[in-house]
């Protein structure tokens, strides 16, 4: 199972996820680094990960503020290898085509993260994900037992593409163990997508569990912040 290191954006700063509250979130204090600067942690958490996949979730724009583009691009220079996943409360079709187009001749190198918190209704959610059904991750999320999902993507499983992520906002900074249930039960509606988790890793132990569900990758950030899991970490 592949780990995929999640950096939250806020203000130009890392900032640490808890529990999807984000007017809560705070800048982010790292075993990695002292700096709280995206160029800092971003190459750090990579190899803490052993991952070439980054994770950006961008908080201005999802909150409905403007993507911080220039953070980006200057992660797409600074790491010519990586790869990296944006999630930028994309709202229809077309802005994730003006993303694409944005990134000139990057755009191989970013997946558009289409979230079911961000789709406007549920025609918005059928055209962006036929249009962009190739290079998208549809990320299916959900906070306290309530579905995130304007446009009904929970409730339409052909319109997903080939990967899916399974975010459980509450369980993101706070401890409390992956949420392999919904796992399981969005596994159940599509067997052939390939599910990637989000939240909840603590330990090793719980990345053994994650691994065991059948997720093809893991979101992670708290835990890699601390020091409990990750190359170089011995925490069970």
């Amino acid at each position: 199972m592949q780990l995929i290191p999640v950096i939250d954006l806020m203000a130009g700063q890392v900032v640490r996820g808890v529990r999807g509250e984000r007017s809560a979130y705070r800048p982010i204090r790292s075993s990695l680094c002292e700096s709280s600067a995206a160029l800092d942690l971003a190459p750090r958490l990579l190899a803490r990960a052993a991952s070439d996949t980054l994770y950006i979730a961008d908080l201005d724009a999802l909150m409905g503020g403007a993507l911080q583009f220039d953070i980006l691009a200057a992660l797409l220079e600074h790491l010519p290898a990586a790869q990296f996943w944006v999630d930028g409360g994309f709202r229809n079709a077309e802005s994730v085509e003006a993303f694409r187009q944005r990134l000139g001749p990057h755009a191989a190198r970013v997946v558009p993260i289409v979230a079911s918190e961000s789709l406007a209704d549920a025609d918005h959610a059928r055209r962006c994900l036929d249009t962009h059904r190739t290079h998208c991750i549809l990320s299916l999320d959900r906070r306290d037992g309530s579905l995130l999902d304007a446009g009904g993507c929970h409730a339409h499983p052909e319109w997903w593409p080939d990967r899916v992520i399974v975010m459980t906002l509450d369980r993101v900074g706070a401890d409390t163990g992956p949420d392999l249930d919904t796992l399981h039960s969005v596994q159940a509606l599509r067997p052939d997508v390939q599910l990637i988790g989000a939240g909840g890793i603590r330990q090793n132990a719980d990345l053994q569990c994650a691994a065991a569900s059948g997720a093809r990758a893991w979101l992670v950030a708290s835990a890699l912040h601390d020091g409990r899991i990750g190359v170089d970490c011995t925490a069970d």
